[in-house]
């Protein structure tokens, strides 16, 4: 069922949401928290979406903040609402608000007032993230907050604003990505022979945050110095394309080599063939959601792994891989 509410205000949505569950007992109470997703106007479906579907492992409450990048004429100020439940909304409920012109400007106001009583909030940005999410309007009011770099023009340049400004309680799906891949070489290394890595390679796209990540991970972990290369989309796949671990007994290679499927090869071991796909944006935001508390580790590899990994950033010249620094204060990259 889907409830338009045209021109309207916080607290008439409030009211419209008791009057569904009154009328029809289509919206339930039992929610373990609340997703705030804040969005452009007009991008809001596929954030949506993915909330849907993550909904039938958290039941939430999701509140959509839809506004304008662009500067709105301020005559038009003004919200419109749609309340979604039953089927149109998997196992939660979705409320969307579109704000216009000076409503736009408060969106803490806009959401307090439809926060679910006594829940923890998550704060989701699936497009361009606040300067500082944590101390942006709605980062204030959340226990965790979830960004994607890869989102963003310059996925390298935004993973180290995430390092600058992170606080204890942000994450960002770069690191929820690397998952499959971390868990994967971890098993690899829990098997004989218990020999130590004495150097990491770890290759992927240009435009991949993840694969940098993946490389201040193992140089945290390992206490080696990681070799990152990247290449253009057009000399690989996208994404992170592959890792070598080296040990006295030889390299252990773990190659994606199609599109969900990547190969492990070992020394005097057979070939294998492993799953790894590309994880949705449902499975990432499944992920996050399954913890409200501080990722301890993300913020030790945003923090201290990116820092070992030299404050460098890979950078793209005429098919070839050099190293440029990251100013500290700007984030620029500078050859």
């Amino acid at each position: 069922m889907i409830v338009d509410l045209p021109d309207t205000t916080t607290s008439k949505i409030s009211k419209t949401l008791v009057k569904i569950r009154e009328e029809g007992g289509a919206v339930a109470l039992g929610r373990v928290l609340t997703l705030v997703i804040s969005t452009t106007l007009g991008e809001e479906e596929e954030a949506i979406e993915a909330a849907n579907d993550a909904s039938r492992e958290h039941p939430m409450r999701v509140i959509v903040i839809s506004t304008s990048q662009g500067v709105d004429d301020a005559s038009d100020s003004r919200i419109d609402a749609q309340i979604r439940v039953g089927g149109d909304a998997g196992a939660s409920e979705v409320i969307v608000v579109r704000a216009y012109g000076d409503a736009a400007s408060d969106q803490e106001g806009l959401v307090t007032g439809l926060l679910l009583p006594d829940a923890p909030v998550v704060a989701w940005w699936p497009g361009v993230p606040p300067a500082n999410a944590s101390k942006s309007p709605l980062g204030v009011i959340a226990q965790r907050r979830i960004t994607d770099a890869a989102s963003s023009s310059n996925p390298a340049q935004a993973l180290v604003h995430v390092a600058q400004t992170y606080a204890p309680g942000d994450t960002d799906f770069a690191w929820t990505r690397l998952t499959l891949w971390r868990a994967q070489l971890a098993a690899v290394l829990d098997q004989p022979p218990y020999e130590p890595v004495t150097g990491v390679t770890v290759h992927g796209a240009a435009d991949s945050p993840s694969t940098v990540l993946l490389a201040a991970w193992l140089q945290l972990q390992l206490e080696v110095d990681v070799n990152l290369e990247v290449t253009n989309k057009s000399h690989g796949s996208s994404g992170i394309q592959g890792v070598v671990l080296e040990r006295a007994s030889g390299k252990i290679e773990l190659e994606r080599t199609l599109v969900n499927v990547a190969t492990l090869i070992q020394p005097n071991q057979p070939t294998h063939d492993i799953s790894l796909p590309r994880r949705s944006l449902r499975d990432c935001l499944s992920e996050e959601l399954r913890r409200l508390d501080p990722d301890d580790l993300f913020g030790d590899v945003i923090q201290s792994g990116l820092g070992q990994l030299g404050k460098v950033t890979p950078h793209l010249h005429t098919g070839t891989i050099t190293a440029v620094k990251i100013d500290e204060e700007t984030g620029v990259a500078t050859a």
